[in-house]
């Protein structure tokens, strides 16, 4: 029955969650796990292995991460109009692998090689999962931000996994497992796909079904080929962090204007405002990203050199605190504020959108202010506390946890259903800008210390964690301040 199913089926689904939500939920997390391994390892394993000095680990990280994330825009493009989402997540979970494989075969010398394969992999794959999930829904469908909370909670089971095994198996065993293993874990969350698509009917086949079998084919390969071919220019540009730089300001200009034409063809009024609302919280998820991800950059840098291995009653290795303490709390944590947000609804006073994406805002403040007082409980040697250290990314997560699930269920909501792919694609591309913001911040705060001891570094990092707490807190009193200026723009959807 499953090979013949309807979205009609699939979308008047009883109880909370449809039961094609936990097959892309398990397909996700394995995604995650190496995407998260890769991050959580791309700093340290620069600066150890590749011998690069922190600023410029910082900046290659940033170039990394926004080539990912501006790929799945692309990758996003490329499944609405040509090849669906499902050729589109095979194909980039395929890439994926033999990235993997590469850096695992040679990882000083076919680093930045493999890299370019993941990066064209992730864009063809990381967008598409998230856009099914809103297809499994209908528009009216109040059960949608349910769904996405637990799919995001449920990926970051992945991440969690991967953040922990992959620089642990890097420090402690050897560098050709740690990006093995991601290569594995890539390959399980493929054979999952393969053996579960057949139960989402319609949802993610090609958009050219319409075309002729031999020119859809046509197109879907010249797809593939030019991917394929960009290889070794993106390989160019990661190398050197400036041409990343004129890549992005190019096709942020390009995805503007693309973006510019989509909303004026629209022609009706009532769905223009809204799909530029949803552009704003595009445009403030970007700010977001450009201070929360310093966790793979410079937090990355900081946990490596300035932080003890005692967390409570345990011993424990600081980088695997930095990359997972966050994706842990996502897991115990979201379940909670989604419970939080149903209490508050009952008595009415549960914040709008806007309103939980300022408070989103005002947490990453706070926690940044968390991650300057770590100074404070430093010793004579500059090692700092990692108790300080985690309470820190306990209070990042409940600013994400305000942003990041309904985020994604907010940009489906206000966007037509065609345009679904780009509006995933944009949500990712301003991962991307925030990615290389993040980077250059990291940067700036590497560059700050002049000295060469772990004290003139611990002194730099946290003063500049103390400004990302100052912009962080004014982005978020602006988008509260102007939050009844969007909520019109938005009309019915909340």
């Amino acid at each position: 029955m499953d090979n013949n199913i309807t979205l009609e089926q699939i979308q008047n689904f009883k109880g909370k969650y449809p039961k094609q939500l936990w097959y892309l939920f398990f397909v996700e997390m394995w995604e995650r796990f190496c995407f998260y391994g890769m991050r959580g390892v791309l700093t340290f394993f620069m600066v150890e292995q590749l011998f690069l000095k922190d600023e410029q680990a910082n900046l290659q990280y940033g170039a990394i991460q926004a080539f990912v994330y501006a790929f799945t825009f692309i990758g996003g493009i490329f499944a609405d109009k040509v090849l669906g989402f499902k050729k589109s997540l095979f194909f980039g979970g395929i890439v994926m692998i033999l990235g993997n494989l590469l850096i695992a075969f040679s990882p000083q010398e076919l680093f930045y090689y493999g890299i370019a394969f993941s990066i064209i992999g992730t864009g063809f794959f990381k967008p598409n999962v998230s856009s099914m999930v809103g297809e499994l829904y209908h528009e009216s469908d109040g059960r949608r931000d349910a769904g996405y909370g637990m799919f995001y909670a449920g990926i970051n089971v992945g991440g969690l996994l991967g953040g922990a095994l992959c620089i642990y198996l890097g420090k402690y065993y050897s560098w050709q497992l740690c990006f093995l293993s991601a290569a594995v874990v890539m390959f399980f969350g493929l054979i999952t796909f393969l053996y579960t698509k057949k139960h989402l009917g319609p949802i993610g086949d090609s958009p050219l079904l319409n075309l002729d079998a031999k020119k859809r084919t046509i197109r879907e390969i010249a797809v593939y080929a030019i991917s394929l071919l960009s290889i070794p220019f993106i390989f160019i540009m990661v190398k050197n962090t400036d041409y990343t730089d004129y890549f992005m300001y190019t096709i942020g200009i390009i995805a503007v204007l693309y973006f510019t034409y989509e909303l004026i063809k629209l022609g009706d009024t009532g769905l223009q405002k809204k799909l530029f609302a949803a552009f704003l919280f595009v445009f403030f998820y970007l700010l977001f990203n450009a201070i929360y991800e310093q966790s793979g950059g410079s937090l990355s840098l900081f946990a490596k050199d300035n932080l003890s291995n005692q967390l409570l009653f345990f011993t424990i290795d600081p980088n695997i605190v930095n990359n997972s303490s966050n994706t842990f709390f996502v897991v115990v944590f979201s379940p909670l504020i989604g419970l939080l947000w149903l209490w508050l609804a009952k008595k009415k006073i549960e914040p709008n959108t806007l309103i939980k994406f300022g408070i989103g805002f005002l947490f990453l403040g706070a926690s940044f202010y968390i991650f300057y007082l770590t100074k404070f409980f430093a010793n004579s040697e500059g090692i700092a506390s990692l108790n300080v250290f985690t309470f820190a990314y306990l209070i990042t997560t409940i600013g994400e946890l305000c942003l990041g699930p309904i985020g994604m269920s907010i940009i489906t909501k206000l966007s037509p259903k065609r345009l679904f792919g780009m509006m995933m694609g944009l949500w990712f591309l301003a991962s991307a800008f925030g990615q290389l913001f993040a980077g250059k911040l990291g940067a700036e705060i590497s560059r700050s210390n002049t000295g060469d001891t772990l004290v003139s570094k611990l002194q730099s990092y946290t003063e500049g964690y103390y400004q990302l707490a100052i912009y962080s807190v004014v982005a978020g009193v602006i988008l509260i301040a102007i939050s009844p200026i969007i909520r019109k723009l938005m009309q019915e959807v909340k």
